[in-house]
């Protein structure tokens, strides 16, 4: 009986010893047989469960390939461009070989002193002459009149400025002389030759030039200033004390003073003469 017992719990003990060896082999052969794992990307989704990093991915992809497609019309755009422009260049190289050396093209663009001098203002030989004006009318026009007029006043020699903004007649003679109404300010004379306006003034000042242009004017003191103007250089008329009205006792009547600019002012006779 005991013995019966026995055989019986080791042929149980035998069959589960069995039954487990086969479970482990079956695990086994199955572990075997699993494909490799997956790749982050799906296991990531396998992990959230939902499609939202997919459509991230998706759209990531596809703004990447959208920046190299871009970089590369870049490069293609940025390539025929030189290309052209080289293209240009030796096209406008031989063009300006073909054409003769008096057509030629200017190379530099700096504002230089006119060749032609041929416009004089008589009468001012041994003067310098600046037409310029005092009015604030227009900002830049004043700027560059008050640049030119220190500029001179550095080298402390006598201008005559005439100021048209003072006296008309001025306007009239330098658009008379230079041929043309729409004419720009300042306007500059030396010694009866003209110039020109402030950025030729300024050129040469920069660069040296106007020092020798100027040579030989008498200098006046730092301190000079005229008693009787100023340095307005206008003073009230004294035959009718600036109201451009005179009596005419012949003729018994009020009449418009001769002597005077339409302002009632004349030059003053002191450091204008």
């Amino acid at each position: 009986m005991a013995e019966s017992e026995n055989q019986e719990i080791s042929g149980n003990s035998k069959s589960k010893f069995s039954s487990f060896f086969n479970h482990s082999l079956t695990l086994h052969h199955q572990s075997s047989i699993v494909p490799p794992k997956k790749p982050y990307l799906q296991a990531a989704l396998d992990r959230t469960g939902s499609g939202s990093f997919l459509r991230f991915y998706n759209s990531f992809e596809s703004v990447r390939s959208a920046g190299s497609s871009i970089k590369g019309k870049v490069k293609q755009l940025r390539s025929f461009f030189e290309s052209s422009r080289n293209t240009k260049e030796s096209v406008s190289q031989s063009n300006s070989e073909l054409l003769p050396s008096k057509l030629k093209p200017a190379t530099k663009s700096i504002i230089s002193v006119p060749r032609s001098l041929s416009i004089r203002l008589l009468g001012t030989e041994d003067k310098i002459v600046v037409f310029f004006t005092s009015l604030r009318g227009v900002r830049r026009t004043y700027e560059d009149c008050y640049a030119v007029r220190m500029i001179f006043q550095g080298f402390r020699v006598w201008v005559d400025e005439r100021d048209v903004s003072m006296d008309s007649a001025y306007l009239k003679e330098m658009q008379s002389v230079l041929g043309q109404k729409n004419v720009t300010l300042p306007q500059v004379f030396v010694r009866g030759k003209h110039l020109g306006g402030a950025e030729v003034i300024k050129h040469l000042f920069e660069v040296g030039e106007l020092t020798r242009i100027l040579q030989g004017f008498p200098v006046q003191k730092p301190e000079f200033v005229c008693e009787s103007c100023g340095d307005v250089r206008f003073v009230p008329c004294s035959n009718c004390n600036g109201s451009r009205k005179v009596f005419d006792e012949d003729e018994d009547k009020v009449k418009r003073c001769l002597e005077c600019n339409e302002n009632g002012l004349v030059r003053c006779s002191d450091c204008c003469s």
